[in-house]
């Protein structure tokens, strides 16, 4: 349990764009001054953007003292880990996105290192404190989070007016999560943050910081701005 005081930092979807990643990091140590916080990532280190690899290296690599670590699971993850160990058909990750994944190993699935892949597969699909639950796209309201579909957890899209958290007896906590793009965001409703702000392709990252010993969305908001992918698919 994080201490009083301490705060929690929420990166969005990266789909590939490491200098995205490099510079939310940089700013978030910069930000908590040597002080310990919470570093959640909410999934979808894949796809899309140019560096799939590169994010996942330096995720992989570690966060500075003090710093914490909660690095989730999304479904780009999943799909990529499902079509290297050949139980998704390739065609099907390569139209969506996955060609440039591929690309930033070289071309050739068979170059794409068996770490990387037990790394992805690995990733929980939510992180939890006092007051919020982090997942990658969203939670059944009525559901212990031990009674959640891993599917739903990973591709949920609430309706825009949804201002739901989740409760289900556990204590009601704010939802925190991504997967639905919204360029102009992020969308901050009383019961969830959605952080999505389709950074890949905009260029455009949008860290949440909370507030661990306050109930609610964030506190204040950190935007990281990068070139737009040129090549970005719709």
């Amino acid at each position: 349990m994080a201490g009083e005081g301490s705060q929690t930092f929420v990166i969005p979807d990266l789909h590939g764009r490491r200098d995205l990643l490099d510079a939310a990091l940089l700013r978030i140590e910069a930000h908590a001054g040597g002080k310990e916080a919470t570093i959640v990532v909410l999934g979808d280190y894949v796809d899309k953007g140019p560096d799939s690899r590169g994010v996942i290296a330096r995720l992989r690599a570690g966060v500075a003292p003090g710093l914490r670590l909660a690095m989730l699971k999304g479904n780009h993850d999943a799909l990529m880990v499902g079509v290297l160990r050949g139980d998704v058909a390739v065609a099907n990750w390569l139209a969506k996105g996955g060609d440039t994944a591929l690309a930033s190993y070289g071309g050739d699935i068979a170059d794409v290192p068996v770490h990387d892949i037990d790394w992805l597969d690995g990733r929980p699909l939510w992180h939890v404190d006092a007051h919020r639950v982090y997942v990658h796209a969203g939670v059944d309201p009525a559901l212990p989070l031990a009674q959640q579909d891993p599917v739903l957890l990973m591709t949920k899209r609430y309706a825009d007016d949804d201002a739901s958290g989740h409760d289900a007896g556990e204590g009601a906590r704010h939802v925190v999560h991504g997967h639905d793009r919204h360029a102009d965001g992020p969308l901050l409703k009383q019961g969830r943050s959605n952080l999505d702000t389709y950074a890949w392709k905009t260029g455009r990252l949008v860290i949440g910081v909370f507030d661990d010993a306050l109930p609610g969305g964030p506190v204040e908001l950190i935007e990281i701005t990068a070139p737009a992918d040129p090549t970005a698919m719709p």
